[in-house]
Formats: C-alpha cells, sequence, structure tokens
C-alpha cells in the first residue's frame, strides 16, 4: 500500500504555490477545471473547480482552489511528510514566515507546520 496523493482545498493558487513549490520545491501541473456537474456528483459543490497537481519523486498533493476561507475552527486531519533533513525544512519555514509547532513527546520533539490556509504536515 502507499499513498497516491493528497487532496485538500486553498483560498488561491498563490498560496498553493508558495507552500508546494516554493517550500516543498514539487512541480506544478496546468491547472484544470472540474466542471460543475462533477463537482456537484462527487463533492455536492455545485460550481465549477480548479485543481492543480503537484508532483515530486514519492509525493502527489491535489489542491482544488475554491476561493473560500476554510471555516473549521480545530483541524486534526493532517498529512505526514518524512524528509531527508527536517531542520532544513523548519529553517526554510521560518524563512518563508510559515508557522512552526514543536512539541515535546517523551525524549524527542514531534514537529508540525501550517500553510497559510491553515493545513497541518507532520514532519519525519
Amino acid at each position: 500500500m502507499f499513498l497516491q496523493h493528497v487532496a485538500l482545498t486553498y483560498r488561491s493558487e498563490k498560496n498553493s504555490d508558495r507552500f508546494y513549490k516554493h517550500l516543498l520545491g514539487l512541480g506544478k501541473d496546468a491547472p484544470k477545471a472540474l466542471a460543475p456537474s462533477l463537482a456537484k456528483a462527487i463533492f455536492n459543490v455545485d460550481t465549477e473547480l480548479m485543481m492543480i497537481n503537484y508532483r515530486g519523486e514519492d509525493l502527489h498533493f491535489e489542491i482544488f482552489i475554491t476561493g473560500q476561507p476554510d471555516h473549521q475552527v480545530h483541524q486534526i486531519g493532517h498529512v505526514c511528510l518524512q524528509v531527508d533533513d527536517p531542520e532544513a525544512l523548519v529553517n526554510k519555514c521560518h524563512d518563508l514566515g510559515l508557522a512552526v509547532i514543536q512539541v515535546p513527546k517523551g525524549d524527542r520533539m514531534l514537529t508540525f507546520i501550517r500553510d497559510d490556509e491553515r493545513h497541518l504536515f507532520e514532519i519525519k
């Protein structure tokens, strides 16, 4: 079993580019439109959605640009990313002004980052 992709929503293409292209260094496919009829059938959303795929060697994110803010106050869902150099990624987050959450757990530190849309990513 492997993770084929993670699908998330973003308010803007600019915010998704900032995170997936500039922080994670993923390639970006050309945006595609998901027809309103298909969006309604799959997601119960009666509007056309723009979809962008960001890909790396072992990562694939499918991002839907909604133009709408996420109204969830307490977000528990997250994506876990295993990286070669967690400290370098955390430093890059600081450089980009992204939130870093580090929580001690026993003899190790749990590290999470939040993007501009408040999506949560655990870093291992």
